[in-house]
């Protein structure tokens, strides 16, 4: 699966999250997913809630058009991100990668 794809209006960003750890980075690619280093604990939903957070402001987006589509339980997360392309996406990613 690739890190970005278009799917419709909407684009989907795998990435792998890291949880507890030090602080909130990207930390690059990790096979075809966006390395995401979190300071969240895997607990209640808490690491989900920091990764759309910290992805909306990477993106420079309304974390209202981030949403969780697959891997709620899992490191490996498939995320939607409403109303954009894949270059636009691959544009803002880019200086983190």
């Amino acid at each position: 699966m690739p890190l970005l794809r278009q799917a419709g209006p909407d684009v989907l960003l795998t990435v792998h999250v890291q949880p507890r750890a030090g602080r909130d980075e990207v930390a690059g690619r990790r096979g075809e997913a966006l390395h995401i280093r979190l300071a969240a604990p895997p607990v209640g939903g808490a690491a989900n809630a920091a990764c759309l957070t910290f992805l909306a402001d990477l993106l420079d987006l309304p974390k209202a058009r981030l949403s969780l589509m697959a891997g709620p339980r899992s490191r490996s997360k498939v995320i939607r991100i409403a109303e954009m392309t894949v270059a636009v996406a691959a544009d803002r990613l880019a200086p983190h990668l």
